[in-house]
């Protein structure tokens, strides 16, 4: 490959295609929008018919002159836990496209991807989707949007806008010719000459393949026989994949691309560059080598139990995803600790890993289990829990935290009276007139002696009497007699208040 002079890299890049990262809350329609457009049927595959991984796709739409036209698109996650997936797409991509559902209209995943979008200054297209829906109220929708200042154009803005049914495709023309009018504005030019480089938006573990980054190219081409490196990690391009698994000879700007065969696991939201010399991909890979992540997990506190967790996800974005959830569970006397996670599938290492630390779990999510972790685990009670959708695996953890939590008995009050009389005292025994102000005394019931707001003392109930008889048990307002068993003496004014032990 010759250098070129600057002047004629200038004139020789091309245009290149629209990356649109397809945004918004969790169910409004972002991956519908898609398969239609695709002619695909993704949402159905999807555990529990939500996204949770980032996908790219690469299509070719007829413009109105009758130009071909290829735009990609990155289809991301809505549900909260996938936030840094959302982020690293929108930075991979030119512009913006924000679902916003005419049933529901503005949600928090909307104005969360609506932050990232702004960070990013990036082009933005709305696109309320579901207008086929018997409760669709598209004006709402858009006054929804105003009153979280997002102005459409017709409602007091010049944010361009769409509205369409993946269902049964109105609108889903427009939405295509809108994008390539915002491209043809935004101009995006790359050159293809130069070797390709671009964004890593997720990575992943195949038993037969081995570790494969699926990337974004931004300029230039990536070619078999190049060598790839990214954050620590390389790999010679002994084949490349596109966005439909089909192998390649190169791959050009714009185009999500599938490199496999890395010696690590590149870091994702990483720039990835493609060179000619393994020496100089190597030189790359230790210049942008990321530190050692520190470690999250929380520190053993003196009286707080932990859950020991190893997890095992089908991607880096995935296990990224837990990972940060698993942060946010804890109970009072116990947290979750994460000792171990990475991508692939659960192994005997990992049984073995649990086996070392008394108590853990193995948590897999989209993750295989082998045969011999399988026997090591069914031998040696070691509980592996596997998962497909991201909510369920955060529900069972909180589930097990509330289980394992270390049972305490702490003392509750069960009533409070007010001593108006004493009646007489005699060895350590007193006998009072009181009031009861809440709940309900009992005969032999626990006092604490409160007196200006301190506790001076404790003592026991041994006798109840109301109109001179004796009772078991009395209710708050009444009037009554109690003979109380204590060393500390008991004076008009003081405040009894019964306790009972609880176990939590």
């Amino acid at each position: 490959m010759t250098l070129k002079t600057a002047e004629k890299t200038k004139i020789e890049k091309e245009t290149r295609p629209p990356v649109v990262a397809i945004l918004g809350h969790i169910d409004h329609g972002k991956s519908t929008l898609i398969d239609y457009i695709r002619k695909s049927n993704v949402v159905e595959s999807e555990a529990g018919g939500i996204t949770q991984h980032a996908s790219a796709y690469e299509i070719t739409h007829a413009s109105k002159d009758g130009r071909s036209e290829r735009i990609v698109f990155l289809d991301t996650p809505g549900h909260e836990a996938f936030e840094s997936i959302r982020t690293r797409c929108t930075s991979a991509a030119d512009i913006a496209a924000l679902v916003v559902s005419a049933e529901d209209g503005v949600k928090p995943q909307t104005l969360e991807a609506l932050k990232h979008i702004k960070e990013c200054s990036m082009p933005l297209l709305v696109v309320i989707t579901k207008i086929d829906k018997p409760s669709a109220d598209i004006e709402r929708t858009k006054q929804s949007l105003a009153e979280n200042e997002i102005y459409v154009e017709g409602y007091g803005g010049s944010t361009p806008v769409v509205e369409l049914s993946a269902t049964t495709g109105k609108g889903v023309d427009e939405f295509l010719d809108m994008i390539s009018l915002m491209a043809n504005l935004e101009n995006k030019t790359a050159d293809k000459d130069v070797l390709g480089s671009g964004v890593i938006i997720e990575s992943r573990l195949d038993a037969k393949r081995g570790i494969t980054a699926i990337g974004i190219i931004k300029e230039g081409t990536v070619r078999r026989g190049l060598f790839a490196a990214s954050s620590g990690a390389i790999t010679p391009i002994r084949f490349l994949l596109d966005a439909e698994g089909q192998t390649v000879e190169e791959l050009s700007f714009s185009s999500p691309v599938q490199i496999v065969g890395w010696d690590k696991m590149p870091t994702i939201g990483t720039t990835f560059k493609t060179f000619l010399k393994k020496e100089e991909a190597a030189t790359f890979a230790e210049e942008t080598r990321e530190k050692p992540a520190e470690n999250k997990s929380r520190e053993t506190v003196e009286g707080v139990s932990t859950l020991p967790i190893i997890i095992k996800a089908d991607t880096a974005g995935s296990l990224e995803a837990i990972t940060q959830e698993l942060s946010k569970l804890s109970k009072e006397r116990i947290v979750p600790k994460i000792i171990l996670s990475s991508v692939g599938t659960i192994n005997e290492n990992d049984v073995k890993s649990a086996l070392a630390t008394p108590g853990a779990i193995i948590l897999g999510f989209h993750a295989k289990v082998d045969s011999q972790a399988t026997a090591l685990a069914e031998r040696s009670n070691i509980n592996i829990l596997s998962f497909s959708i991201i909510y369920e695996l955060t529900d069972k953890v909180t589930a097990l935290l509330a289980e394992r939590e270390p049972k305490i008995e702490v003392e509750e009050i069960e009533s409070s009276s007010k001593v108006l009389k004493l009646f007489g005292a005699t060895k350590g025994k007193q006998v009072n007139g009181e009031r009861i102000l809440t709940g309900q005394h009992k005969r032999g019931a626990m006092v604490k002696i409160v007196r200006r707001e301190a506790e001076i003392g404790r003592g026991k109930v041994k006798e109840l009497q109301q109109s001179k008889i004796a009772v078991d048990s009395l209710a708050e307002g009444v009037e009554f007699g109690a003979m109380i068993e204590s060393k500390m003496e008991i004076v008009p004014g003081d405040t009894l208040n019964t306790v009972v032990l609880v176990t939590k």
